[in-house]
């Protein structure tokens, strides 16, 4: 026997604008996972800038090494290049003549903490005591009022975020990650940085482990300079609106 079924026109509108609502759902949760952006739902909670509206922000972390930040340092002066570093208190010890260099040439310098711990595996006081230990440090070197935080390995909690707030500091994360410490090749770091659009923030590193950095940092300085300005992230944070996620 051969059953016929007949669905009502209203119904079949109903049903295609239920499968439309799904599909870019499906799709926005998917861009942002892939941007690493974990969303929470509590609007008061404390959040992580990563995307600004007007120029592109150059960002460097150094969180361990002795070669390769000053090669980086020399080649963003060459190029006339504004970025941001967030260094390791520990690293910073170490490095006083670089970081003063650095402070010299105007780039712009935020907080790594002083170890390179992994915040998310530590409370809420133990992160403070790690801030409050990297701020005494860039105290003694003269570098003072310092308003942006990143935690040393890139990964954060609300703890983090808290503490970032609590002590009136700016938490930054990036929204274009360049993968360069894992060494990908030049053309992969510089496909990754061909990506920045106005209002980018741009995540690398100046510690020895990412050996590919510098030899293609030109090319990545010339392509965010076609997105936009070159500019340092409380610039970014100054220019306009910003964007933010906050995380469970």
């Amino acid at each position: 026997m051969t059953f016929f079924y007949t669905l009502h026109a209203k119904k079949t509108k109903q049903v295609l604008l239920l499968v439309s609502v799904s599909f870019f759902t499906a799709l926005l949760l998917f861009t942002q996972n892939s941007l690493g952006i974990p969303v929470f739902s509590e609007k008061d909670s404390p959040k992580a800038i990563y995307k600004g509206e007007k120029g592109v922000a150059l960002t460097f972390d150094i969180g361990w090494g002795d070669e390769k930040a000053a090669q980086i340092v020399q080649t963003l002066i060459r190029h006339k290049a504004k970025a941001t570093f967030f260094l390791s208190g520990s690293w910073a010890e170490r490095h006083p003549d670089l970081v003063k260099k650095m402070k010299e040439h105007h780039f712009e310098i935020g907080l790594l903490g002083y170890n390179y711990v992994d915040y998310t595996s530590m409370t809420k006081e133990e992160i403070k005591k790690d801030v409050l230990k990297a701020q005494e440090v860039f105290n003694k070197l003269q570098i003072e009022q310092i308003k942006l935080l990143r935690a040393p390995t890139g990964h954060f909690n609300q703890e983090a975020l808290q503490v970032a707030e609590d002590m009136n500091l700016t938490y930054v994360h990036w929204s274009i990650d360049t993968n360069d410490w894992k060494n990908p090749g030049k053309s992969f770091i510089l496909s990754k940085a061909k990506e920045a659009r106005n209002g980018d923030i741009l995540f690398m590193h100046a510690s020895d482990s990412a050996k590919q950095t510098n030899a293609v940092l030109p090319d990545v300085i010339e392509a965010s300079r076609s997105a936009g300005k070159l500019v340092t992230v409380s610039e970014l944070i100054a220019n306009g609106k910003v964007e933010t996620k906050p995380i469970p």
